[in-house]
């Protein structure tokens, strides 16, 4: 094993240099480089405000119609490749007012993502276990598979979702969805994977702009695994009361943030109260987590972010923010990077470990080696009130 020493005098990530961080942060909102990160880790002695009531549910309560529709006897085929979208849409549609339960059995159903399937309010799409809903490949730089669109009580539950993003026809764009939530209200996702999107496997955020938008409000995720999409495994843009539980967002890669999970409403709106529980970022070409400005109150409690060629958790901007009993090891730059005036932030009880492992891997040197500077907790000189304790961080020389 060599024993390649760091160069003198450098901080932080070692020589991780700035074309890693370019690659991973170079699109719109994100253009310019960090401002050059702390070597030393910071302690701050300024306590959180108190945390609010319990809000979240891994089964939270649905209010759905007692009528059940099976897709086939709509005319879907589930053979792989006669277009289903229309006879899907057709059982949804049959549904009275109150709702019901869309059965959709083992099968390959294609569908037409530049239109769609749409789901009513009080509404369940139950897949079976080897159900695949599969976008018909197009050359669009936007698509839906499944949309959730300012309705109330909806829920998906088993199956898989998929993209077409290993033959889309286009080379522009982002923005093609597995599934859709846009200024929905009691949305329950679980026990469903999605993936291969050519954008993201998922977005839980507003419906429209300005005076008129609405958030996204109670949307649980749990027992989902988004993988191999090309652009996010979850977006999340304006939305209230998001929960995460037992869910994985991996091997994004393709087209920038590449992260598991990035929280950007931008100027569409804001973002609050997100929770992350025993949920897996890992393996993206990013970030395993990101959280942007005009979010407020987010935490993680038992997450993992390994092997993220970005930062295992970056914020650049938001409030409040809980990092505790997780585990963040093993990403490229570090495990946690407190930027760009956050504020609020308790870091405590976690493993965060052999981060940084940029500078290791061109060396030829084991991320396992003691370090000469902090590899794993990074806080800018422009956030405030960071308090950290208890927490595991790498060996040091």
């Amino acid at each position: 094993m060599k024993t390649t020493s760091a160069p003198k005098g450098a901080k932080g990530l070692f020589c991780a240099d700035s074309s890693v961080l370019a690659r991973n942060f170079n699109f719109s909102s994100r253009r310019r480089l960090f401002s050059a990160v702390a070597a030393s880790l910071a302690l701050s002695t300024v306590a959180l405000p108190a945390s609010a009531t319990n809000w979240w549910n891994a089964t939270p309560p649905q209010t759905i119609g007692s009528t059940v529709l099976d897709v086939r006897n709509f005319g879907a085929s589930g053979n792989g490749s006669m277009d289903d979208t229309a006879a899907i849409q057709a059982a949804i549609n049959a549904l009275p007012s109150t709702g019901g339960t869309i059965v959709v059995p083992d099968g390959t159903y294609m569908i037409n993502a530049l239109k769609g399937i749409s789901l009513r309010s009080h509404t369940r799409l139950s897949l079976s276990s080897n159900a695949y809903l599969k976008a018909i490949p197009n050359s669009s730089d936007r698509y839906y598979v499944v949309k959730i669109w300012k309705v109330d009580n909806v829920e998906i539950v088993g199956g898989h979702i998929l993209g077409e993003r290993s033959q889309h026809r286009g080379t522009t764009g982002e923005w093609g969805y597995c599934v859709n939530i846009a200024g929905a209200t009691n949305v329950y996702l679980h026990n469903v994977s999605v993936s291969d999107s050519w954008g993201d496997g998922l977005l839980v955020g507003g419906s429209g702009w300005g005076s008129s938008m609405v958030q996204s409000y109670k949307v649980t995720l749990n027992g989902v695994k988004s993988t191999n999409n090309r652009r996010q495994g979850l977006s999340i843009t304006p939305a209230n009361q998001v929960y995460v539980v037992n869910s994985s967002f991996t091997g994004s890669k393709g087209t920038a943030p590449q992260a598991g999970v990035d929280i950007e409403p931008q100027t569409q709106g804001k973002v609050s109260q997100v929770r992350l529980e025993n949920t897996a970022m890992s393996d993206n070409a990013g970030n395993g987590l990101e959280v942007h400005n005009n979010v407020n109150g987010v935490s993680l409690y038992k997450v993992t972010a390994k092997n993220n060629k970005g930062f295992g958790v970056y914020t650049g901007g938001p409030s409040n923010i809980t990092i505790q009993s997780s585990t963040l090891t093993e990403n490229w730059l570090f495990g946690v990077s407190i930027s760009s005036y956050t504020s609020y932030v308790k870091i405590f009880d976690n493993t965060i470990n052999y981060n940084g492992d940029s500078w290791f891997y061109a060396h030829g040197v084991s991320i396992y080696t003691a370090g000469w500077s902090p590899r794993d907790i990074s806080i800018s000189d422009t956030a405030k009130y960071v308090t950290q304790y208890s927490n595991v961080v790498s060996p040091m020389k």
